[in-house]
């Protein structure tokens, strides 16, 4: 298996925080974000070319899955809005 390139591996990173952003409960967009930064850096220092190749695979895996969450979460999003979400006036 060959390592994923450069561009490859950023542009996978954007596209699961634009995910991320689509969640309409505060509480899971902040979790999706968090995760997703804390998996990057932990295989950052990924140097077999396999390992690599394996973990993005498994995050392409988890992009699809977070999309159809995301769905999912906004049939039944919540009426009320968090307090972390209410703008000061």
């Amino acid at each position: 298996m060959a390592a994923p390139l450069r561009g490859e591996v950023l542009s996978l990173f954007r596209s699961i925080m634009r995910t991320a952003r689509s969640f309409t409960d505060y509480n899971i967009r902040e979790y999706a974000k968090r995760r997703t930064v804390d998996a990057f850096r932990h295989n950052r220092s990924l140097s077999d070319p396999a390992e690599a190749a394996a973990a993005f695979a498994d995050g392409k895996s988890q992009l699809g899955v977070a999309k159809r969450q995301a769905v999912v979460y906004s049939l039944y999003a919540p009426t009320i809005k968090s307090v972390m979400e209410i703008q000061r006036s």
